[in-house]
């Protein structure tokens, strides 16, 4: 394992901790660096917000050979339930298709995980996307495999499990 994220003193304190797979590197999402101004505001929103959650942490699969990130989505305990939560992060990707919800549970803690596929309508084409939902008692936390395609996801797929199996709240 590469270490763990989300504990205090780590490159990305969360309500969850999780083990990163090998030479996969954290760190925080800068929300400041994009400036104080209203426009950086709504730049940082546009780019950092999915849905009703916003991205805090990002673990970067390039130096382990791989195009992709695994992000983590935080929002207020006002966003609702994981399933609530889930489902407006997967529609707020955009032109989604054939996506399934089954229960999740992980070190005390439960939720809903979905797979579904992202249409590119530049490359016209589906990429597969795999995203975990949890309730903590600080919110909602959204746990998101993104990658350049379905074959790059499938590669980091291994990392996206890891993270699942070893997620605990803080």
């Amino acid at each position: 394992s590469g270490g763990r994220v989300g504990a205090a003193g780590s490159a990305c304190p969360l309500p969850v901790a999780f083990d990163v797979a090998a030479g996969w590197k954290a760190k925080a999402v800068d929300r400041a660096g994009l400036g104080d101004s209203a426009e950086a505001g709504e730049l940082a929103d546009a780019l950092l917000k999915q849905g009703p959650v916003t991205a805090v942490c990002e673990i970067d699969a390039k130096p382990a050979g791989n195009i992709g990130f695994l992000r983590v989505y935080t929002a207020g305990p006002a966003a609702g339930d994981a399933r609530t939560v889930l489902r407006a992060f997967v529609a707020a990707e955009g032109s989604v298709s054939r996506v399934t919800y089954r229960a999740f549970e992980s070190g005390g803690l439960s939720g809903v995980e979905a797979e579904y596929l992202v249409t590119d309508k530049l490359l016209e084409e589906k990429a597969k996307k795999s995203a975990v939902a949890v309730t903590t008692s600080k919110g909602p936390v959204v746990l998101h495999l993104g990658g350049l395609d379905t074959g790059e996801h499938d590669e980091m797929l291994p990392a996206y499990e890891l993270a699942k199996r070893t997620l605990r709240a803080t």
